[in-house]
């Protein structure tokens, strides 16, 4: 197979000024007005920059977690506008003028939310690595349950979703949790719906 040695001198040449203009580039700066918990922050960011890494890296909110940084593992889950998404797949700049709640915006220390008091009741995390996903996710499949919208498992589409383990079960599983505690996370969130004591 050919190799860059074997490419006639011009390609050679175009292709190394290519990389050149490529690797000098300077990065381009905006400025990006988001709601972060209730708090209004103006942050001028690289237009390159993930919602999760302004959160991380800028804020120093280190709740949302950078599991695989590919959207398949939900450790990043935040809420903007009222419905989750992976905050690693999606750049700052796109967020101007939104409202993003974090895991830091859910609860305090001292007065933790009905999700988060289920979570530790139900042992509902291990590691603890995935549970600001997890958590933000379940507030979210409440929300979409509760307003009607169907997931892939829904049998009647012209019916309100029931609140069914496969319901939530489906809902949950772009979340993953290494050390296994899915049981333990349904029944938390079984227990905030009202359908478990």
């Amino acid at each position: 197979m050919p190799g860059f040695q074997d490419l006639p001198p011009a390609r050679k040449n175009s292709l190394a000024q290519e990389h050149a203009s490529v690797r000098d580039a300077v990065p381009q700066m905006m400025s990006t007005r988001i709601t972060i918990n209730g708090e209004e922050q103006t942050l001028s960011l690289d237009t390159r920059t993930t919602l999760l890494d302004a959160l991380r890296e800028h804020l120093h909110l280190t709740g949302s977690k950078k599991g695989c940084d590919h959207g398949q593992c939900g450790a990043c889950t935040v809420l903007v506008n009222g419905r989750r998404i992976n905050s690693c797949l999606t750049l700052a700049v796109m967020h101007d003028g939104d409202e993003v709640v974090t895991i830091e915006g859910i609860g305090t220390p001292t007065e933790l939310h009905p999700m988060q008091e289920a979570f530790v009741r139900h042992d509902g995390y291990q590691c603890g690595y995935c549970t600001p996903g997890q958590i933000c996710s379940s507030l979210a499949v409440l929300d979409e349950i509760a307003a009607g919208i169907p997931s892939h498992v829904t049998e009647d589409l012209t019916s309100a979703p029931a609140l069914s383990d496969a319901e939530i079960r489906e809902r949950m599983s772009g979340n993953i949790c290494r050390c296994g505690a899915y049981s333990n996370i349904l029944d938390a969130i079984e227990e905030v719906a009202g359908r478990k004591a």
